[in-house]
């Protein structure tokens, strides 16, 4: 039987709702926020204001796409609680640059990397790990599962054009945690790029397409680029709907692809950073898509039943385990 599992436990993918695919809830204190402090984004508090805000304005989940080195699995999991909005959180790696020159992840082999996503899987998150400078905890491999938040995805990615030796490797050890697990695959590509050579690669993997996302593709918004990669089955998830100032290409990209591919587009924000949240006092606020970017879609003639697609049921068939 299928499910989507969230800090809170595991559901059925039915009762997943509306969703956004790729978002940052939390970003604890680490070497990432001291090289980048405006991803800093570590309040329970505000963060359960934005999401209850979300959720009155039509939201019910959330996919946080932080992995170690920044993630706090116990923060998702309150703030959770408090809003009612489901959250599923990641194992995986992020890019080299958001971790230290020593960090573990770049000298363990395939196996250990996959071992390490899997007890995270199937028996708790380290949150331990948070600041991405401790080695991964022995003892999870001996807890047991139960109160304690698991990873119900595993996120990658690749740099410029090209994945580099240490992302195929990393790659690797993600295709075989999803081979033994089921777990969904997030990936992370830069400015859009290097998505045909991901593809290609997972799927030598065994990696079942259909289970994948592949994020940011919207930024390099070429219709014929987004034809090839949707031919392969993957699910592409767009999150720079407000991020254009005067033309949105975004926009341009649903209207055009949803009704050829309506069961492999997803939305999101990634909106990490403080600037976005108006918790925090920015603009637009984490309810942007549900607004102004629904109202703009429909404007442009897209269906009220490829929206309820484009955000209810695609995620909760592209986020749910594999058999």
């Amino acid at each position: 039987m299928s499910f989507i599992r969230t800090v809170l436990g595991d559901i059925a993918p039915e009762t997943l709702g509306v969703c956004y695919a790729h978002e940052h809830i939390i970003i604890d204190p680490g070497h990432m926020t001291e090289r980048f402090p405006e991803f800093l984004i570590d309040s329970v508090d505000l963060a359960a204001e934005e999401l209850a805000r979300f959720r009155q304005d039509g939201g019910s989940a959330m996919i946080d796409s932080m992995p170690t080195g920044g993630r706090n699995a116990g923060k998702l999991a309150e703030v959770s609680r408090r809003t009612g909005v489901h959250i599923v959180s990641p194992t995986g790696l992020h890019l080299q640059k958001y971790y230290p020159a020593d960090h573990w992840s770049g000298s363990k082999s395939v196996v250990c990397l996959a071992d390490y996503f899997m007890r995270e899987i199937t028996f708790a998150i380290n949150d331990a790990e948070n600041g991405a400078v401790r080695k991964p905890a022995n003892e999870a491999a001996n807890a047991s599962p139960g109160p304690s938040p698991r990873a119900g995805l595993i996120k990658i990615a690749s740099g410029l054009n090209r994945l580099s030796e240490q992302e195929k490797h990393v790659f690797a050890a993600a295709a075989a945690a999803h081979r033994n697990t089921g777990c969904p695959i997030l990936t992370h590509t830069e400015q859009g790029t290097a998505a045909l050579e991901q593809i290609k690669l997972l799927a030598l993997l065994g990696v079942d397409l259909r289970h994948v996302v592949l994020s940011h593709t919207d930024r390099k918004p070429d219709l014929s680029y987004h034809r090839e990669i949707l031919r392969t089955g993957v699910r592409v998830e767009f999150d720079s709907a407000f991020r254009w100032k005067e033309v949105n290409p975004t926009r341009d990209l649903v209207l055009a692809l949803a009704p050829e591919f309506p069961s492999q587009i997803m939305l999101g924000m990634d909106a990490a950073r403080r600037t976005y949240w108006r918790s925090y006092g920015g603009s637009p606020g984490l309810s942007f898509l549900l607004t102004d970017f629904r109202r703009q879609l429909l404007e442009g003639g897209l269906r009220e039943e490829l929206w309820e697609r484009i955000m209810v049921a695609n995620p909760a068939e592209a986020f749910a385990f594999a058999g």
